[in-house]
């Protein structure tokens, strides 16, 4: 395992295959085939979109990582393959609503501008993953993997186009600094994370340890099957990087302060993108309750009733629920939530009283990450918000400065007043949230081992909260090549909860005048210029050298700026001092309480929501 500080791994030629003289074309019509004999398997691949003859890439998809024996339990882990197996399509997904593209709604593209997938839907085989890798590699190529995770919250896979790993891949090549990108599915909504009484006495029956966070086992589990069976195709299984976003990132989180990773880490570092992070995960009771609505709006009573609904159903009916992560009292270490509290010296309710493994972290988030939320935020009245938040503080003084810190009042006119909610959702769920446990993990790792950085430049889309992914993975179509389709909208109903019938929220970006669909303002040299940067730095990182000095902040954007710089960005990039005046009083269960319930929306009933 890595200490505090990171040392740079050697360069072997030999890992990289030499590029091809442009006069050796790919063979396409030979397949990539790997026989791999820890799976007793031979695998037929496929050649990867983004290879060219001086730079080779392959892929193989769908592979399945575990088995599902029934609904609610935990996954096992496959160490044999049939004899012949077919990689070259991508696996079924968790059982989600089937909705529009979410791609389509994320970034605001018309259904002509995006790759059309249709992918198989099927609870007990969901768990497959899908390789993506520079040609030519053996078992003593041991390559840096770099594990996604998915974010999405109750919808998304890993199999997504979004995610396709061919750019980040092609990078590594031509920077001589190769690495394998490995996306996978896991067990999502209820499917991953249902937790009851009822069902952690079923589980024990079975054999299992714990109730719920089933998705989070899958991913170790799937982290499990990488360190067994990844060298083969080429990997280092003892150097393995995870990566993910928003809900993806919190998973992350949680595996780092997991009991699981304490005793035996199975990742070697990690980073964190934008996670919306909950130091309010409910305990199994809570967590029951809120299962037990779902169940009522069934009219079931018993686990085994529950697992009889049909997968479709029980999707349909679960979908916007706030489950997610679940505190056991097996999946975490015991003073876990301490990781997410700002320190205070001269409080020792703030200090952990264990150290969770020390793996070295690339931290930040995006400058506009609530516009999730845009939908329930632009739902509230200034008369609303107030009253609100003097119910959640029980305090006249910390509600004053709160609403004061972020101008909100009776008075404000309602055209601002959905900003203002934004932008402290924004400042509750994840950027305070976020500064929070860096400062919490310098603390650990006594000021090394962790990087910041900021992510400010503007989407080359309609919405910031995914920026980022757009530049990671460089699979958005380029709004300056190929601009957004007059009258394309966005569904956010996913963000909050509302019922299917609630079809009239949609939140559209339509409007009568001239700036209909204004092009956002990124040109083609500076999406390259921020693209280039963060992908050569999560490579770098991923070959465990130093990104950038861990004393500095990395900015990406706006308008293409990219570099190193003073700590003290903070002050002109986030509302730094907000937070200490008006947050940190509140204490972190209060500000995430707040959070929640602001992004959820004002209540339907009572006259409080604007009609």
């Amino acid at each position: 395992m890595e200490g505090h500080t990171l040392t740079p791994l050697p360069y072997h030629p030999h890992i990289l295959p030499q590029p091809r003289p442009s006069s050796m074309p790919i063979p396409c019509d030979a397949k990539p085939v790997l026989h791999h004999s820890g799976l007793k398997t031979t695998l037929y691949g496929v050649h990867h979109q983004a290879s060219t003859p001086e730079w080779p890439i392959q892929q193989y998809r769908g592979i399945k990582y575990a088995s599902i024996p029934a609904r609610f339990r935990q996954s096992l882990l496959l160490t044999t393959l049939p004899p012949k197996t077919d990689a070259s399509c991508y696996g079924p997904i968790c059982p989600q609503l089937r909705k529009k593209c979410f791609e389509e709604e994320l970034f605001g593209l018309g259904h002509a501008d995006v790759p059309q997938q249709i992918l198989e839907q099927n609870e007990l085989e969901c768990l497959n993953l899908n390789i993506t890798c520079p040609s030519g590699l053996t078992a003593q190529s041991r390559l840096p993997v770099m594990l996604w995770v998915h974010g999405g919250g109750d919808r998304g896979y890993g199999s997504s186009w979004i995610y396709d790993a061919g750019s980040i891949v092609r990078k590594s090549m031509v920077i001589q600094k190769p690495v394998m990108v490995v996306t996978f599915n896991f067990r999502i909504g209820l499917f991953g994370f249902a937790a009851s009484q009822l069902i952690r006495e079923d589980n024990k029956a079975a054999g299992d340890s714990g109730v719920g966070n089933y998705g989070l086992r899958d991913q170790r589990t799937a982290m499990e099957w990488i360190h067994r069976f990844i060298q083969e195709f080429g990997g280092d299984p003892e150097n393995v990087t995870l990566f993910g976003e928003s809900s993806g990132a919190s998973d992350i989180l949680c595996h780092l302060l997991s009991a699981a990773n304490e005793r035996r880490p199975l990742f070697h570092r990690a980073i964190i993108q934008s996670a919306i992070i909950d130091h309010n995960i409910p305990d199994v009771g809570t967590a029951g309750w809120h299962l037990s609505r779902v169940m009522a709006t069934l009219d079931i009573s018993t686990v085994d009733e529950l697992r009889a609904v049909s997968a479709e159903k029980l999707a349909k009916n679960s979908f916007g629920s706030t489950l997610r992560a679940v505190d056991d009292g097996h999946f975490f270490l015991p003073d876990w939530r301490t990781h997410f509290l700002p320190h205070d010296a001269s409080n020792p309710h703030t200090r952990p009283h264990s150290a969770p493994t020390h793996q070295p972290l690339i931290i930040g988030d995006t400058d506009s990450a609530s516009l999730v939320w845009s939908l329930p935020a632009s739902l509230w009245t200034p008369q609303a918000v107030v009253r609100r938040l003097n119910a959640i503080c029980q305090s006249v003084g910390k509600a004053s400065q709160l609403l004061t810190s972020y101008d909100i009042c009776l008075s404000t006119p309602d055209e601002d007043i959905a900003d203002r909610v934004l932008e402290l959702i924004g400042d509750t769920r994840v950027a305070w949230p976020t500064e929070c446990v860096a400062s919490r993990a310098q603390l650990h790792r006594a000021g090394g081992g962790v990087w910041r950085y900021v992510f400010d430049q503007a989407a080359p889309a309609r919405v910031g909260h995914k920026a980022d992914l757009a530049y990671l993975f460089d699979n958005v179509p380029h709004p300056f090549v190929t601009p957004p389709p007059s009258g394309s909208a966005f569904d956010f109903c996913d963000s909050f909860d509302l019922d299917d019938d609630d079809e009239e929220h949609d939140l559209k970006f339509d409007s009568d005048g001239e700036d209909e669909w204004m092009e956002p303002p990124v040109d083609e040299w500076a999406y390259k210029r921020v693209r280039d940067a963060m992908q050569e730095r999560w490579i770098a990182f991923a070959h465990g050298e130093a990104p950038w000095s861990a004393e500095k902040v990395f900015v990406f954007g706006p308008e293409g700026e990219t570099g190193e710089r003073s700590r003290h960005i903070f002050e002109s990039r986030r509302r730094k001092a907000v937070w200490t005046e008006a947050l940190e009083p509140l204490g972190m269960h209060l500000v995430q309480k707040i959070g929640m319930e602001l992004s959820r929306g004002p209540p339907i009933k009572g006259g409080q929501a604007k009609h």
